[in-house]
């Protein structure tokens, strides 16, 4: 659930108000709204985190030297924002020597050919009235410059002749063909270029044995970097909250924020212990900054590592679905992860991981207790199909055979399920096929999902008493219901799931295109209704194009949940393309190490594959199709109170 909150706001005299903020941040109760503060202080703390910031990373890629445990180099705060400046420094310094080192490079390789070029050399024959300049030319072009110019070959190739004019005059001779392109002189003498790429080249090795040196400091650094985090979260509120500007003595300073409902009473009294004046009152739901925060079992938390991760929080006004995305999130791993033996290694690694942190008395890390759900679901359903490691059936024991549900275990591949309705085409019964099976369990996942978020959004408004409102949502409900008898006949066997006719003396045509029909019609109607059911059709009208549209997005939305099914076939396949091919070279002794290999890497490989599949897919339907329905849009704030960090 999602925590009901008091939006509160704190009046304080201004002149303790730096002394009331260490005593709001101990007692660590107050989301503050956001807050933009400016001070000398605050960007000079702020400096102190880019520099730390940068430090961390460039240091982060020096391999020091392991040290000795129990030892750890420690520095003051001073001395190390000092090192962090120093770092920064030598960085900088660092790329303006590899600025002049790839320029005097581009220099020395634009006269590679010319050999060694002295500007001293031409200054001193220009003081004696001999002026060079070096020309490029064609080489078959050489012999046909105008011979009242005076020239002197320097060398060739098969393509250039590089040459010099002498005393051919301050310009371009007049005369001189246009395809012979003047050479300016280097910035300084290429054998000086040369001495100052190994002038430069020696700086950088310094200033990298610099880093070398200092690398052992880089845990302070962090714990450095940390703690300025706190000190700019305080002086930005600091210097951020309102005041009066009179100075008088009596001044006044205030913030407002939110503190959960269940903590208001201690807030209070900690407030009165403090001698501040305290207003509270309900957010109203034109309040878009209200943080959330989360309260559910222990069992539903498990799923908060994995949005916690994905950066999603629910708006304080919207749904805390954390329950349902962690069942559902649960069935689809387990179904595009597919294999019960896959699930069996992950499931024993995460156990070993959770044995070894209680063995050394340190907490189990959440995510583990995710993994270790997901996993065991994977078995179970791994075993319901009859499908581990890609081993084909008949090798299998009898066992895995009979431990599987039928209709969709690949030990009854071939066989024909028939339907209780007993569908007959020309005279012969019609059946369902396992994979067929598969593709019905895959769509009725999304009518139930799907169907839940329209549930809840009903409900949700008739708790509001939005009674007409919630008639929408039951109206997108009867679409739902009405589409997935569509998707069954277009899809899956139109035979079994006739989309127009009857089954014995069922109308499921009529029934089907009524629910469409009246769905959409309650759905038209009242969707948009906030008061007026003429403003409500008004709104519908002015977006029909969407309207329309929202029906065929209800089929596509189903149709979506195929993707189970069809990342599922696909893992399968793959993990029986690598037994087939080290299946062969098994039985070879001298292949066997080589055949090990080949399955290791093969079946990783599918592992890894699976993972992304599961956040490409099995994420995306419970934060896009199932949260579309349920008109979620994740634009929640966590709730973060202004409270002392833990110390490093």
């Amino acid at each position: 659930m999602i925590e009901p909150m008091k939006k509160v706001s704190v009046v304080l005299l201004n002149k303790e108000r730096e002394q009331a903020l260490k005593n709001l941040r101990k007692i660590g109760l107050v989301h503050l709204e956001k807050l933009e503060g400016s001070s000398e202080k605050l960007s000079a703390f702020k400096e102190a985190s880019a520099n730390a910031l940068v430090a961390e990373s460039i240091l982060g890629e020096i391999k020091a030297p392991k040290a000795k445990k129990g030892i750890r180099q420690v520095l003051s705060d001073d001395e190390i924002s000092k090192l962090c400046a120093e770092i920064v420094s030598k960085s900088e310094q660092k790329k303006q020597l590899l600025e002049e080192i790839s320029n005097d490079a581009t220099e020395l390789d634009r006269f590679a050919l010319w050999g060694s070029v002295t500007n001293e050399d031409f200054d001193y024959l220009k003081e004696r009235n001999i002026s060079l300049k070096m020309y490029e030319i064609p080489v078959e072009k050489y012999s046909q410059i105008d011979e009242h110019i005076q020239t002197l070959l320097v060398n060739k190739d098969k393509k250039t002749a590089r040459f010099m004019i002498i005393n051919g005059g301050e310009g371009r001779p007049v005369n001189l063909m246009a395809e012979a392109f003047e050479i300016p002189l280097p910035r300084i003498s290429t054998s000086l270029l040369e001495a100052e790429i190994k002038e430069d080249e020696k700086k950088i090795s310094e200033i990298e044995a610099f880093y070398a040196e200092k690398a052992k400091y880089l845990p302070s650094i962090a714990d450095f970097k940390k703690n300025l985090e706190s000190d700019i979260e305080f002086e930005n509120v600091n210097a951020g909250m309102d005041h009066e500007t009179e100075g008088a003595v009596n001044d006044l300073a205030w913030l407002s924020g939110y503190v959960p409902s269940a903590n208001l009473e201690e807030f209070k009294k900690a407030c009165a212990q403090n001698n501040w004046a305290v207003a509270y009152s309900d957010p109203e739901d034109e309040d878009l900054d209200v943080p959330t925060k989360l309260k559910n079992n222990r069992f539903v938390s498990l799923i908060y590592p994995l949005t916690d991760f994905l950066g999603t929080v629910p708006g304080y006004h919207e749904f805390d679905i954390s329950g349902w995305f962690l069942l559902f999130f649960t069935i689809f791993f387990a179904m595009i992860f597919g294999d019960g033996g896959y699930g069996a290694i992950v499931a024993v690694f995460t156990l070993l991981m959770i044995f070894k942190a209680k063995a050394a008395k340190k907490p189990v890390a959440p995510v583990l207790g995710l993994v270790l759900l997901v996993s065991i679901a994977t078995m179970v359903w791994g075993a319901v199909t009859c499908t581990w490691f890609g081993i084909p059936v008949e090798i299998l024991p009898e066992f895995f055979t009979k431990i599987s549900i039928p209709w969709i275990s690949g030990a009854y591949a071939d066989t024909l399920w028939q339907v209780p309705w007993g569908s007959e085409v020309n005279g012969v019964a019609v059946g369902l096929t396992k994979d067929q099976n598969l593709q019905i369990f895959c769509f009725s996942l999304a009518l139930i999902q799907l169907s839940v978020a329209h549930i809840k959004a009903a409900a949700r408004n008739i708790g509001d008493k939005k009674l007409l409102k919630a008639v929408g949502d039951i109206g997108s409900l009867m679409q739902l219901i009405g589409m997935f008898w569509v998707v069954l006949s277009m899809v899956v066997n139109s035979s079994v799931f006739p989309m127009l006719g009857s089954i014995g003396s069922v109308p499921v045509g009529k029934i089907e295109i009524s629910l469409i029909a009246v769905g959409f019609v309650l759905s038209f109607v009242f969707a948009n209704y906030e008061g007026s059911i003429g403003a409500s059709i008004l709104e519908s009208c002015k977006n029909i194009i969407s309207v329309l549209l929202g029906v065929v997005n209800v089929f596509s939305d189903i149709v979506s949940y195929i993707r189970l099914w069809a990342v599922g076939l696909a893992g399968a396949a793959i993990s029986n393309t690598v037994n087939t091919l080290a299946g062969p070279i098994l039985g070879h002794a001298v292949l066997f190490l080589a055949a090990i290999v080949l399955l290791v890497f093969g079946h990783g490989l599918n592992m890894i594959l699976n993972v992304l599949s599961v956040i490409v897919h099995g994420v995306r339907l419970n934060t896009l199709e199932f949260c579309t329905h349920i008109g979620m849009a994740w634009s929640g704030v966590k709730f973060k109170p202004f409270a002392e960090k833990e110390s490093s």
